[in-house]
């Protein structure tokens, strides 16, 4: 195991990754923008780095930076979290080239899976279901053919994106130009790349997807689905396992066919594929997260496993105790809060907490960097705290969320 790893994130994910390392035995360095300067993760680690002023471009997503506060702390590993710098290949070369081990997938399949439409051919490969579209980036006339032939509603999508960036939902010909205008240019902005592909619109349809974890010897480990269809914006706002709509035959396949493709693509550490699940139990892939998600304590909670415990085991060369399919037991649900204005549209509203009092009691969890008194900013991600709940089924583990929300 590691001696030192550095925390490459800030918010309630690093609190979460640092005191798994504490458990670990493990020293852990944090790093900080000028506006996190008293940030709970900043406190809780053994070490801790500035990286930057308070905007994300000039502190936390600046790679240099990041690896220069993992070399002068002798740091053996790097931990992303999610966001950021997670799924950033240039970032994993960038740790190996400096002796740095990664907590992650390596660069190469990292890079593969995020282009969309090589995602999706090495899925084909695997077996693993499509969602009917085009094969790759697309041009607007290509878009609008595919669109003839497969029917509206369709979806465009950036091919370097995720998020709900770049996406449009089109529900008829006459509004295909300008959302294909519209999603290209957000994609450009987002990800400096404003190819766009084409799918049919699932309507109706859920989104569940699949934890996984993989060690360096081809094991494998599911841990279950995760019900992820509640969303505002193409974001998620509640998830929960197991899934109400899934019946062990489609949960096998589901598994099975993340399984598959974990071994034709060669993958390695924590990942999440995503699935489009129509009315029919059929289900198709969308996407894989090539890093650990926001969600990840939902499959804890059922599991009874430490995803960035093992994600550690892995990257420091240990093979995963358990293989095959993680056994599961109850109902867990994970409610995001956000801070956010209501009567604004939902907008980002920073400021200062004056009152926090999180809930207590059997089968509940929060993950947070908040405090009274913290400080809310503006530059980051709304995000600041998960409410997490267990109960020993799906009614139980409602009525334990909605008394902790209260």
């Amino acid at each position: 195991m590691f001696e030192r790893v550095l925390v490459a994130n800030r918010g309630e994910i690093a609190v979460r990754i640092i005191r798994a390392i504490h458990e670990l035995g493990v020293e852990a360095v944090a790093v900080y923008s000028t506006a996190d300067r008293d940030a709970l993760h900043v406190r809780l680690a053994d070490r801790a780095v500035c990286i930057g002023p308070p905007a994300a471009a000039e502190s936390y997503l600046r790679i240099p930076n990041v690896i220069a506060a993992a070399e002068t702390t002798g740091c053996g590993a790097v931990h992303p979290g999610y966001g950021f710098l997670s799924e950033n290949p240039a970032f994993v070369r960038a740790c190996e080239e400096n002796d740095l081990v990664f907590v992650g997938p390596d660069a190469d399949v990292m890079e593969r899976m995020g282009d969309k439409a090589r995602a999706k051919a090495e899925m084909k490969a695997a077996q693993v279901p499509l969602v009917p579209g085009t094969q790759g980036g697309a041009t607007l006339s290509e878009v609008r053919d595919a669109a003839e032939q497969l029917g509206f509603p369709v979806l465009l999508k950036a091919t370097a994106g995720g998020g709900g960036k770049g996406m449009r939902l089109v529900q008829a010909p006459d509004e295909l130009e300008r959302a294909y205008s519209t999603a290209r240019a957000e994609a450009e902005a987002a990800f400096s790349d404003g190819s766009l592909y084409l799918e049919k619109a699932l309507v109706p349809a859920r989104h569940v997807e699949v934890q996984v974890l993989c060690d360096k010897d081809g094991g494998v480990l599911t841990l279950g689905e995760r019900e992820c269809s509640i969303q505002r914006r193409h974001q998620k706002l509640i998830e929960e396992s197991p899934s109400p709509a899934l019946d062990p035959d489609t949960r096998e396949q589901m598994e099975a066919a993340a399984e598959r493709a974990c071994r034709t693509i060669g993958y390695e550490n924590a990942g999440t594929f995503e699935f489009l699940l129509g009315a029919d139990r059929t289900f198709h892939f969308i996407e894989l997260n090539a890093r650990l998600q926001v969600e990840h304590p939902v499959s804890e909670l059922v599991t009874g496993v430490d995803v960035v415990r093992e994600q550690f085991r892995v990257a420091a060369g240990e093979r995963l105790a358990l293989t095959g399919r993680a056994p599961r037991r109850g109902h867990a649900l994970e409610i995001r809060l956000n801070a956010e204005d209501p009567a604004r549209g939902f907008a980002p509203a920073p400021g200062t907490i004056t009152r926090f009092r999180p809930p207590l009691g059997p089968g509940v969890r929060i993950d947070t960097h908040l405090e009274e008194g913290s400080s809310i900013s503006p530059y980051y991600d709304s995000l600041i705290a998960k409410l997490v709940v267990w109960a020993e089924d799906r009614p139980a583990a409602i009525a334990r969320g909605v008394r902790a929300l209260e």
